[in-house]
């Protein structure tokens, strides 16, 4: 082989058949002929960056759901599993389920009333200037990295199971998502999420089905997982942590209930706006209120096809993997194990089949992130700071072109991910710094009208920077000396570590936020009406059946919620 080629190509596991190839190459055909379709729907900024608010409930929950199951979620939780066991589920039960329905029924009257195109937007309404510049700066940067992890994450899947060298395999996929993205905004990628999310699911349930008649079922699953890694408990979420030293870890309970459940899970669930903006493109409150509660009951099913594979992965796989920050040749990484299981049970057909579940949750990732960084830089830093007075064309151009742009940067962030041990400590400790100290700044200006606008401000800066800090003490100081103030455990890994750097943000931009907000002037009720709570008539569904109420589906999901903790205690 010349060295011309060797530079793209990398050792594969296996060889794809004709038929795979031509199910890949449709896949990516179609996404692109539904993104030019689209572009003649996508002509003023309401659609490009909103969908026209036109979407049903159903049809947003699902792109809601699956805007967050991209590929970053399918290897990186899947290698998190395997890392951390079954404990990896809590991020899609008490990560998730109760922040879901808090969405559904607290906040998205307040952000469905005031028709803010971005949490950003709410903030300036509700304080002004400082805080959303800083919010949008911070968010814009996030998406960035976060497109980056996309752009990683699926050059693994490229590196073992294709045989393509990573940087090539980055290029091509990350340009074919800003074509389709560029050409038809948001509404593109919200009908292609929904195509992706059904293809996910056929695609990736292989290998939880595969892998359990393999295994014979849950039990052996688990008894191969004790034969293989004795002392260690893999499978079960709660009875390990009552002690830090009990599980995989490093965590204790108050970790996941409060840093995860409380703070984390919370904000991003509520703050983040590549979520939120799939559904504010619902046409009525009642579907915005209805589409997160909607994507409650897929979230839960989830681990299925993320977790699960990680887990039969403990139990089958010949290797034992190992942190990507100490990969060496011819070791796999916790975030292989995905194409690992995907190469050990398909075939030709099948396989074509997974990968294009793989790309298409890659995708979906990458196009969640890039739409809503051309969201954010063009209303939230562009238009108010930049260029305040031009038509509504000139927006949707600019869209358009830092789309792009945005995708070209956020190819160099790809490798940062390298540095981690794996892809979910590295999108953890990014939550930590922007999305934990926001949800304290938002909720408390939803919920507390007394809060004033440098309050806002400087709380928002004090939570960011005390989140920084944190992580750069835990990671660049000896952690038996650091660790113990900050994660309360030298046992404490990567993910535990996160959950409490965002509890201790959280804390401090309330803190500091309360404390400004007792020495500085508030603004007149008149001016908050629609942007806190106790100030805003919140439409009710007094005259709907009780099936048609929103505040009922949130219920049953929590009742679900409650028996799934049960069912795996």
């Amino acid at each position: 082989m010349s060295p011309l080629l060797a530079m793209f190509v990398a050792e594969r596991l296996v060889k794809l058949s004709g038929v795979d190839l031509a199910i890949i190459a449709f896949y990516f055909l179609l996404v692109l002929v539904i993104g030019f379709y689209l572009k003649k729907f996508a002509n003023t900024g309401e659609d490009f960056f909103l969908a026209g608010r036109e979407m049903t409930a159903w049809v947003a929950g699902l792109a809601f759901v699956s805007a967050n199951l991209g590929s970053l979620e399918l290897l990186g939780w899947a290698g998190s599993a395997y890392q951390y066991g079954i404990m990896a589920a809590h991020w899609y039960w008490v990560g998730a389920i109760p922040a879901m329905v808090f969405l559904g029924l607290v906040m998205m009257p307040f952000y469905y009333i005031s028709k803010t195109h971005s949490v950003p937007g709410y903030l300036k309404l509700r304080y002004g200037t400082e805080a959303a510049g800083l919010s949008a700066i911070t968010f814009a940067v996030m998406t960035i990295l976060m497109s980056g992890v996309n752009m990683y994450a699926m050059a693994v899947v490229m590196k073992v199971v294709l045989g393509w060298d990573i940087n090539f395999s980055i290029w091509v996929s990350s340009l074919t998502v800003g074509v389709y993205v560029a050409a038809g905004g948001l509404f593109s990628a919200i009908f292609n999420e929904v195509l992706q999310f059904f293809l996910i699911w056929f695609g990736a349930l292989l290998i939880p089905i595969l892998g359990l008649i393999e295994t014979h079922g849950w039990a052996g699953m688990v008894a191969r997982i004790q034969q293989n890694f004795p002392g260690q408990d893999f499978t079960h979420m709660w009875a390990p942590m009552g002690s830090f030293a009990n599980n995989p870890m490093g965590i204790n309970w108050i970790g996941i209930v409060f840093g995860l459940g409380a703070v984390q899970s919370m904000g991003y669930w509520t703050t983040d706006f590549l979520v939120v903006q799939r559904v504010l493109s619902a046409r009525d409150i009642r579907s915005a209120k209805l589409a997160p509660i909607i994507g409650s009951f897929f979230k839960m099913a989830v681990p299925l096809i993320v977790i699960l594979p990680g887990l039969l992965g403990l139990a089958v796989l010949p290797m034992h993997l190992v942190p990507a920050s100490d990969l060496q040749a011819g070791q796999h990484s916790y975030n292989e194990v995905l194409p690992l299981m995907l190469a050990r049970y398909c075939g030709p057909g099948l396989l074509g089949l997974g990968i294009t579940a793989l790309v298409a949750g890659f995708m979906a990732g990458m196009a969640g992130n890039v739409s809503a960084f051309a969201t954010v830089w063009t209303y939230d830093i562009y238009r108010p700071y930049l260029n305040k007075t031009a038509p509504d064309k000139h927006y949707v151009s600019m869209g358009r072109w830092c789309t792009i742009i945005g995708l070209i940067i956020s190819i160099g962030t790809a490798y940062l991910v390298m540095g981690f041990a794996s892809i979910m400590d590295y999108v953890q400790a990014l939550f930590g710094f922007f999305i934990a100290p926001l949800f304290g700044t938002v909720l408390l200006g939803m919920l507390w009208k007394r809060v004033t606008r440098w309050a806002g401000f400087l709380g928002l800066l004090a939570g960011t920077l005390s989140s920084l800090t944190m992580f750069l003490l835990m990671h660049k100081i000896d952690p038996d000396k650091w660790v113990p103030i900050f994660a309360r455990s030298p046992l404490a890994k990567g993910l535990a570590q996160d959950m409490y750097q965002s509890l201790w943000a959280c804390v401090t931009c309330v803190v500091v936020t309360v404390l400004v907000t007792l020495v500085t002037k508030p603004k007149p009720d008149q001016e908050l009406v629609g942007l806190v709570y106790s100030l805003t008539p919140i439409a009710h569904e007094e005259h709907a059946s009780i099936f048609h109420k929103p505040a009922f589906w949130g219920a049953v999901a929590m009742v679900l919620f409650v028996v799934l903790q049960i069912i795996f205690w």
